[in-house]
């Protein structure tokens, strides 16, 4: 299938990289002596949730959801909402790990198509994980929507990526990503071909419809290469 196709967009958390905010939430707040338990991590994403929401509908910006996450807790422990963020980002960095296939599937790719990421992570996070694995030798674009001013699914976020992969055919580009509501659905509104890599925790609206849906990493290599 690779002759089909000029370049690969990634999404990164839980598409190339684990992300394990709970674990990383509980390591930033070792430092002030906090137990950070379940209940403490559903209180917490009682409000971050809503925020990446509005993030990715453009209704604020990445500061703005940066800081406000973490404005209950900064009241509580007398600190910066910017500093808690700023741990937890150095946490997420120090705990990150390639999910199982990612490093086999992106040799398995290097020089046969131009392969890029597209994310609406933070600037700082990946980064620094791109460095820490040895993944940022893959890629001949990495895409931050904090840099860029404009979140997935925005269409130009993806028109951006193109231009920076010398404006290949939307149509023989593949956006791989994890999150319907804005890896498939900005892909399809870009016109490029998108697969859904279904991990079995979310739940694919009726209204979009990937061109092809994987359960892992290793199953998209076998059809992106026809072997493992």
């Amino acid at each position: 299938m690779l002759n089909t196709l000029d370049c690969i967009i990634f999404d990164a958390d839980e598409t190339l990289f684990a992300f394990d905010a709970f674990r990383g939430l509980q390591k930033m707040f070792l430092a002030y002596d906090v137990d950070f338990t379940a209940d403490d991590y559903q209180a917490y994403q009682a409000v971050n949730k809503p925020l990446w929401v509005d993030y990715q509908d453009g209704k604020i910006t990445a500061t703005q959801l940066q800081t406000r996450r973490f404005i209950p807790w900064a009241t509580r422990l007398n600190v910066s909402p910017e500093t808690l963020n700023n741990n937890f980002l150095l946490a997420m960095a120090e705990i990150c790990q390639p999910l199982d296939g990612a490093a086999a599937l992106l040799d398995s790719l290097k020089g046969k198509v131009r392969l890029a990421i597209i994310t609406n992570g933070f600037t700082a996070l990946q980064q620094a994980r791109l460095q820490r694995t040895g993944f940022g030798d893959y890629f001949d674009a990495l895409v931050i929507s904090e840099q860029v001013g404009v979140a997935k699914p925005g269409r130009m976020i993806f028109e951006h990526t193109l231009q920076l992969l010398g404006n290949p055919a939307p149509e023989r580009v593949l956006m791989v990503g994890d999150t319907p509501e804005s890896d498939i659905l900005g892909g399809i509104n870009a016109g490029m071909k998108t697969c859904w890599l279904d991990h079995g925790v979310r739940t694919l609206p009726e209204t979009l419809h990937p061109t092809w849906q994987v359960q892992n990493l290793a199953g998209l290599q076998q059809l992106l290469t026809g072997h493992v």
